[in-house]
């Protein structure tokens, strides 16, 4: 094969790869959060591969004209995960607890929207809970404020954590 269309073929197979890798993001006129592998004028590009973005909510361009700018309301100081901790690690069948900092404090008309690895935890919509038993593995937790009234929000950085499970041949499980 020649080498110009070897270069070709990869070039065209490399953006092809590219390509793949790549969702659009944007909020309609009612505050609905779409997500497609099409462009939509004013969508923003998320990175599904290895670049480290994931698809929890980012925070608000304000020159982004679909998406809205936060409300007052949801213009918080400090919104953060504090517990568990970045890169922390549980053990067997340790309790971990979840936690969010808001200031000022969360008001009448918002709630918290947890999500564990990506999904959902149904149920969890305080600054503080216990999550259920974790298998080992890597875990991301996130949380997000959504006014229910505007439908802003305003997410908080993911966390990455650990769970670790003790093995059935270690030595403290040994019957003396």
């Amino acid at each position: 094969m020649h080498p110009r269309i070897l270069c070709l073929v990869l070039g065209a197979l490399a953006a092809f790869a590219a390509t793949a890798a790549v969702v659009y993001r944007w909020v309609d006129g009612d505050g609905v959060v779409h997500y497609s592998d099409q462009p939509v004028p004013g969508a923003e590009k998320i990175f599904t591969s290895s670049s480290g973005k994931s698809l929890t909510p980012p925070p608000l361009a304000a020159g982004n004209p679909v998406a809205k700018k936060p409300a007052a309301s949801l213009n918080f100081e400090q919104i953060a995960i504090i517990s568990p901790a970045e890169g922390q690690t549980f053990f067997g069948d340790e309790a971990i607890e979840a936690d969010l900092a808001l200031a000022p404090d969360l008001g009448p008309n918002q709630t918290v929207n947890w999500q564990l690895n990506g999904k959902q935890l149904a149920e969890q919509h305080t600054v503080s809970f216990v999550l259920p038993h974790l298998d080992r593995g890597a875990y991301a937790i996130a949380a997000t404020v959504t006014d229910q009234i505007t439908g802003e929000w305003q997410s908080a950085p993911s966390i990455t954590f650990y769970v670790r499970q003790p093995s059935a041949l270690s030595p403290q499980h040994k019957n003396p």
